[in-house]
């Protein structure tokens, strides 16, 4: 007799295999709920899911601390400087010392022994080989603060502007200078906040360095500093300014001042807070006529450096600055209205040094 397809034994086999099929589903969801996403590791924000790549999400710049010497390890490649600031570096503060200026002591008649013997020294400190530029610049410096002839003098002046050539406007930095020193650019570092940072403008970095431009500045190149900041000294009586880096002498400049009727105020002035500017627009308050950089008769030549005055005859005193000339000829001679002329090479020179709200420019007799 022929099987019946739908008899008790089959269909008790389907039922089995209905019940199979019930255990796997039962099995696969509990499985699924235990390490799926509504599992117990969900709930886990410390957990670290490895893949193929990671995101960066954060908009944070975090700069890393790195020591002293890290700075001086070899880079595997120059970078450009990023224009914008980190959003932390924290880089050591130059120790900027309060600057007094020292008086010239008045010229005497005979020369100075003690002075004549550190310009001795000095003169074989610069003979020895290799020449000690930083012993003989140290040496004429004590001897300027001494009394002593006017010949003496001026031979000192001459001695320390020419090693001025070899230890400050140049990019060598010599061993034993307090007041030169190595920086290694940082990325995010810009050529200006170094500056800053060492109380002197970013272009006289750029002059000792060779930097072309600003932006020329790489991340992990040593460049060389000043740990300033610079000031002046202004005599009426000769017509002459001399530039000091703290209180080492520098340089002496012949300059032009105000004419009878509109002296140049005596006292101590100090170059004010945005005050630097590459032949800004001027009005002359004599007249009310203002004259544009383009103008053939513009009187500013090529800086013009704003001064405030602090103390003595120029305190409270406005309008007064250090600028060039388009008339060379009044150069040593009291013409102005006031300012204090220079050659124009010089005034740009004197302008990469100054450094506004704290190089000081004191104006003597």
């Amino acid at each position: 007799m022929a099987r019946h397809p739908f008899g008790p034994q089959a269909r008790r086999r389907a039922r089995n295999r209905t019940y199979t099929v019930l255990g796997l589903l039962v099995v696969v969801v509990v499985i699924a709920f235990m390490y799926g996403p509504f599992g117990a590791d969900a709930g886990d924000e410390d957990q670290t899911i490895e893949s193929g790549f990671t995101a960066d999400l954060s908009t944070d710049v975090v700069v890393p601390k790195v020591n002293n010497t890290a700075a001086f390890m070899p880079q595997p490649r120059e970078e450009p400087v990023a224009s914008v600031q980190p959003a932390e570096v924290v880089v050591p503060e130059p120790d900027v010392p309060e600057i007094v200026p020292v008086p010239e002591p008045e010229p005497t008649v005979e020369a100075n022994q003690d002075a004549g013997e550190l310009i001795a020294k000095a003169t074989a400190f610069i003979k020895e080989s290799p020449s000690k530029i930083i012993e003989a610049r140290d040496s004429l410096n004590r001897a300027l603060r001494m009394p002593m002839s006017a010949q003496q003098r001026a031979y000192v002046k001459a001695q320390l502007s020419g090693l001025a050539d070899k230890w400050l406007l140049t990019r060598t930095i010599l061993p034993g200078d307090p007041l030169c020193g190595t920086y290694h650019v940082k990325r995010g570092d810009l050529l200006k906040s170094i500056g800053d940072r060492h109380k002197v403008p970013y272009e006289i970095l750029m002059t000792m360095n060779n930097i072309a431009r600003p932006q020329d500045l790489r991340a992990g190149e040593p460049i060389k500093v000043i740990n300033g900041p610079f000031r002046a000294t202004v005599y009426r009586s000769t017509f002459t300014m001399d530039v000091y880096l703290q209180n080492t002498f520098v340089r002496s400049f012949r300059v032009g001042l105000g004419k009878a009727g509109h002296e140049t105020p005596t006292g101590l002035w100090r170059i004010k807070p945005d005050g630097k500017s590459v032949k800004p627009i001027w009005t002359n308050p004599a007249d009310g006529r203002t004259y544009h950089p383009e103008d053939p008769d513009y009187p500013l030549g090529s800086r013009w450096i704003a001064l405030e005055g602090l103390t003595g005859a120029a305190k409270y005193r406005v309008g007064f600055a250090i600028h060039g000339t388009k008339e060379p000829e009044q150069i040593g001679t009291a013409g102005s209205a006031g300012c204090i002329r220079m050659h124009n090479g010089d005034a740009i020179l004197v302008y990469n040094m100054m450094f506004p709200s704290f190089s000081q420019v004191e104006v003597v007799d």
